[in-house]
């Protein structure tokens, strides 16, 4: 068994933030692949699932975002998992719009959701970084992390969401590379080679290289040898 974590706040009102982008993930991934219904459980909105052959556990902490680490850490311990056997879906502020990362372990980079989920289950856990851009200064990062994503910004949004379910699969398991293809295949699909080249406006038509058939001689004989005394 799995356990996806998605990271962002509870309420209506945060529901388009920036930093709920982790709840829109586990949203789309059970929507697409016919999870059950929520339930409330572990401080957190849970709803179990299949991806491939493997059962998988979607939860969205509902303690706000500072407390995360208790809901993941309440159902960690329920299901006798370890934390390689967690994922967690989360804003990622280094990473350019519509840009995605897999990271195994390591620090928080100041995330307050990773930062409670480290105090309870350690660094030793998968993350999916989501990227959102940054502001460009420090002091502007919480009023954009909680701000909605603007409607410019739906397009790379809803790719990046949809190749995140597309690679959910491979994701669970355990072919990261395939997951992000998939992604990839979403944000940045590749160009087609079927568009034929226009043409050269240089380069003159075929018909426009032959020669003219010269047009047979009418005259009679005696306009001939008048014409040689003109």
């Amino acid at each position: 068994m799995l356990l996806f974590v998605g990271l962002g706040n509870p309420g209506g009102k945060y529901a388009r933030n920036r930093h709920n982008i982790g709840f829109m993930a586990l949203d789309q991934i059970a929507s697409d692949h016919g999870f059950g219904p929520w339930k409330s459980k572990f401080q957190a909105e849970l709803t179990e699932g299949k991806l491939g052959s493997e059962k998988v556990m979607l939860l969205k902490p509902m303690t706000f975002m500072n407390l995360s680490g208790q809901s993941v850490g309440e159902a960690m311990r329920f299901y006798k998992l370890t934390p390689d056997d967690i994922t967690v879906f989360h804003d990622e502020l280094d990473l350019a719009p519509g840009k995605l990362r897999v990271k195994q372990g390591g620090g928080h980079a100041g995330h307050n959701g990773l930062r409670s989920i480290h105090q309870h289950i350690g660094a030793d856990y998968q993350r999916i970084r989501l990227g959102i851009g940054h502001p460009g200064h420090k002091d502007r990062v919480a009023g954009y992390v909680l701000s909605d994503f603007a409607k410019a910004e739906e397009g790379w949004l809803d790719d990046m969401m949809r190749g995140i379910s597309d690679g959910a699969a491979e994701l669970a398991a355990g072919d990261t590379g395939r997951f992000m293809n998939a992604v990839a295949l979403r944000t940045a699909p590749p160009r087609s080679s079927t568009t034929k080249p226009k043409p050269d406006a240089a380069k003159p038509a075929p018909e426009d290289t032959q020669d003219a058939a010269p047009e047979p001689d009418k005259r009679s004989a005696l306009q001939k040898l008048a014409d040689k005394f003109k």
